[in-house]
């Protein structure tokens, strides 16, 4: 079993044990994902009426459940987990599988998704250009990918907090960190390190192209509401979301 591959096994073991704490802090009146993120992408679908929509990573699987609900159809999304939505909508597919092994998913083998998502958990990808492309091939002819990436300046800022070095020696550094999530500072999680470049040409050895990119941030409202939530997103700067479609 190679690094990437070892590094993966830990975060699946991992991420079932947060799953229940993860969904728990989503939940929250001022979670990020309820305030910023989920809206953010929801906004960036755009209308999902009669369109198949595969979600690769979708946690307990309510997001998927709000677009089947919003007109999407014949909808699959798989995650690691196995307490998945215990009563989804018709039209939706639950099904357990790996990020990383996608052609071993049989609930999605022979199948072509309208919109492939990819909300927050590209990250846990063991070989981020093979991922891509396996769901580059699961696309429509017109069909796109949604993908989120917490912004890489963040983890390089935490980095140089905690080390006191500085924010160009983290964000440059190579390998991997672990660390304890807001969500249970019991279980850490273990990701290779990226910088922008790494990421956005992962993006072209896997044959797409960024049609548009966003960096949500929150409302006025909601910053002169939760003013804790401001200065957290004023730091670390929150996460970006790209549209991606594959190249002629």
């Amino acid at each position: 079993m190679s690094t990437d591959q070892q590094r993966q096994a830990k975060n699946d073991d991992a991420w079932l044990s947060l799953a229940a704490d993860y969904e728990r802090a989503r939940a929250r009146e001022d979670s990020l994902d309820r305030l910023v993120e989920w809206p953010a992408q929801r906004a960036a679908l755009g209308d999902v009426s009669g369109l198949s929509v595969l979600d690769i990573g979708c946690g307990d699987g309510s997001k998927l459940a709000e677009l089947v609900r919003a007109g999407a159809v014949d909808s699959v999304g798989i995650d690691v987990r196995d307490d998945l939505l215990g009563d989804p909508p018709s039209g939706m597919t639950l099904a357990r599988g790996d990020i990383s092994s996608l052609s071993e998913v049989s609930e999605i083998r022979g199948r072509r998704f309208d919109r492939i998502l990819f909300l927050q958990s590209f990250g846990y990808a063991a070989d981020p250009v093979a991922t891509l492309q396996a769901a580059r091939r699961l696309l429509t002819d017109g069909g796109f990918i949604l993908l989120t990436r917490t912004q890489p300046v963040r983890y390089a800022l935490e980095r140089a907090e905690q080390n006191g070095t500085s924010l160009g020696e983290e964000y440059f550094a190579s390998g991997s960190r672990s660390y304890s999530t807001g969500w249970n500072d019991q279980i850490a999680l273990t990701k290779r390190t990226y910088t922008m470049s790494d990421l956005l040409n992962a993006f072209s050895d896997a044959g797409l192209r960024i049609e548009r990119a966003w960096e949500p941030q929150l409302s006025p409202a909601d910053a002169e509401r939760y003013p804790h939530k401001a200065a957290w997103m004023d730091t670390y700067l929150g996460i970006l979301i790209f549209r991606l479609r594959p190249l002629p």
